[in-house]
């Protein structure tokens, strides 16, 4: 950086881009995004991305065109049909996303971080939440911007908030969401997981206030003369709709979603697989709407260590083939409460184990409860 930014800074490591990003000053101007470049080293092709993409595009065209084969291959024809039949299902929500992705781009980081602010108390959970909630970051990404927040101040309660509303709810998982499972499934599980994200914040920052867990040692405030709105207008009536702009919208659409687009299409080999390997009378009967299911489940979204993206079209295969709307939603919430990676961070970032662990302690009992209760009025 240079000029109003202030002397020279090293060059950050990939794990800090999307945090250094989030805590850039305004007099430097919105950050410049570094989309999905953290998933593979610069010049290096992103053999996920690009493998998934090659086999979801070679057995769509396989589902599209090929007629029964042999019983030999069933299991290959069923995995064809699954990669053919998610697609067909999520392709408007997953164009729909891609816009999002880059419209969200152009909005400086500055102005979700200043509705998340260091307010404590009730409201500042509620911020945090909603902050949480209209970030577009799969939960690996997302937990390099919490940790930045609790660096810049952010109460315990509030990075806990902001780490559970994020992964699964940002606006192009949602559109997916909606063409997997519904609209009105989707409302539910969002709103169900902002209470749980609310209830925990408020849990740790009480914690933190009975000297039950440490208190975050870089507490500030934020400046008082920064507004919020007369900001924004002043950014919108900047903005000049022309070609170039609408092409750096569409190019940045694919750029800028290349860590949500390579978990997504391994996603959609994840789930056709367990489609053609397990027939649906035992999906019921393992993942149905049981106290066993629900707790193999929960088992299962512990143990596989997938982005938020790969995992919501397993998700919405525990709502649809194995009618158990508590399992979906608690693999999607489980996933995000025990994945080890977030402990690690956590525990990282607040330099405290208890802090890390209590995570899981006081997130995974809300959610059975959440579960039960949907599996049973569902």
């Amino acid at each position: 950086m240079s000029s109003c930014c202030g002397t020279p800074e090293p060059k950050p490591s990939c794990s800090e881009n999307e945090a250094s990003a989030a805590a850039s000053s305004s007099c430097c101007g919105p950050a410049p995004s570094q989309g999905g470049s953290c998933s593979t080293a610069k010049g290096r092709p992103d053999w996920m991305l690009w493998g998934s993409l090659f086999l979801c595009a070679l057995l769509y065209v396989q589902g599209l065109f090929l007629e029964q084969l042999t019983p030999a291959y069933a299991w290959y024809q069923h995995l064809a049909t699954g990669v053919f039949e998610l697609m067909n299902t999520m392709w408007w929500g997953l164009l729909l996303g891609l816009l999002m992705v880059a419209v969200l781009v152009k909005v400086p980081r500055e102005f979700v971080m200043s509705i998340l602010g260091t307010r404590s108390g009730f409201v500042g959970i509620l911020r945090a939440t909603a902050a949480g909630v209209l970030l577009d970051l799969c939960n690996h990404g997302i937990l390099m911007v919490g940790a930045k927040l609790y660096e810049r101040g952010a109460s315990a309660g509030q990075l806990m908030a902001f780490l559970i509303a994020s992964p699964w709810n940002s606006l192009s998982l949602t559109f997916i969401l909606v063409a997997l499972i519904g609209l009105p499934w989707t409302l539910a599980f969002i709103v169900l997981s902002a209470i749980v994200a609310i209830i925990v914040g408020v849990i740790f920052d009480h914690c933190v206030a009975k000297g039950v867990l440490p208190a975050n040692p870089n507490q500030e405030d934020l400046p008082e003369d920064f507004k919020f709105f007369p900001e924004a207008k002043k950014q919108l009536s900047a903005i000049k709709i022309t070609p170039t702009w609408i092409k750096e919208i569409l190019v940045g659409s694919v750029v800028e979603s290349r860590m949500v687009l390579r978990w997504i299409f391994f996603g959609v080999l994840l789930a056709s697989a367990i489609r053609a390997f397990v027939s649906p009378e035992h999906f019921g009967t393992y993942f149905g709407p049981s106290l066993i299911g629900l707790g193999l489940t929960i088992i299962a979204a512990t143990i596989i260590e997938v982005c938020s993206e790969g995992s919501t079209p397993i998700a919405a295969d525990l709502l649809t083939r194995a009618g158990a709307p508590g399992n979906s939603f608690a693999f999607l919430m489980t996933g995000v409460s025990t994945d080890y990676t977030e402990i690690m961070v956590i525990k990282d970032t607040t330099k405290s184990w208890k802090m890390a662990l209590y995570l899981p302690l006081f997130t995974v009992p809300q959610v059975i409860a959440v579960a039960w209760v949907l599996n049973n009025v569902g």
